[in-house]
């Protein structure tokens, strides 16, 4: 049997939430005052739950739904969050019984129409819908520029065809309700340079770009950003976030 929904992550979920960055408690504190009353969350593509788990410090109950039994196996547990395997178009929560719902570096992945009738059923009446991402990050301008010569150059066909939103910030994303304005935000993480490159690693076009050539790319700018690098073990390594925030209609 095929799988139905787009799924480059699975193969390596415990990889994956080895180096992937982590989002700023900040944001989730704002996600809190966005919704003072509210009590349940659907974090909706939850991965291996890098939103799911700080979402349940703050809320009494977290619902983490992936389409990838794979990642869910792999997912943090945390009293306050029930994982569950379905997916966001279609998933299995009651008639407005969230006050959030958050999409966290996965909405780029959706159907987006049929996501959002199931964002109205599920939501509650003036409930909150947050969704964000990350693009590329930046650690200084050689180093960055050597990623970027990876992200286009060398992996670049091997992008799926959906990563052009994450690209776009999500600017070009259909969205049908009433916007609210975040603050900036950013992840920022400290490495060393075995961590970057092992977060590189991580990413789905490399991924595919090893299956289809039995190669790593990765070592193909490898010598390089360790020159690059210098004799500092850590650097500042910073995701600038972006987001589609709005609030659900009475």
């Amino acid at each position: 049997m095929g799988m139905s929904f787009r799924d480059h992550f699975s193969s390596h979920s415990s990889f994956y939430s080895e180096f992937r960055p982590g989002y700023p408690k900040d944001l989730f504190y704002y996600l809190k005052n966005l919704s003072p009353h509210g009590k349940t969350v659907w974090d909706c593509g939850t991965g291996t739950g890098q939103a799911a788990v700080p979402l349940g410090e703050l809320f009494e109950k977290v619902i983490a739904s992936d389409p990838s039994e794979n990642q869910i196996v792999n997912a943090e547990p945390h009293q306050n969050v029930e994982y569950r395997v379905c997916k966001a178009e279609n998933s299995t929560l009651g008639n407005h019984e969230v006050d959030l719902i958050t999409v966290a570096q996965a909405f780029h992945w959706f159907d987006f129409n049929p996501f959002y009738k199931e964002v109205i059923r599920v939501g509650k009446k003036k409930g909150i819908l947050a969704i964000w991402g990350y693009g590329l990050h930046s650690i200084s301008s050689e180093i960055d520029g050597l990623v970027d010569k990876l992200y286009g150059e060398i992996v670049g066909p091997y992008w799926p065809s959906e990563r052009k939103y994450v690209e776009e910030k999500y600017k070009t994303i259909p969205f049908p309700f009433e916007e609210i304005v975040p603050p900036h935000f950013s992840m920022k993480e400290e490495w060393n340079v075995d961590q970057l490159l092992g977060y590189l690693r991580t990413w789905s076009s490399v991924q595919k770009y090893i299956q289809k050539n039995e190669s790593d790319p990765v070592l193909l700018v490898e010598e390089y950003i360790r020159n690059s690098w210098g004799p500092t073990q850590t650097k500042i390594v910073e995701w600038p976030l972006f987001f589609k925030i709005g609030r659900l209609p009475d």
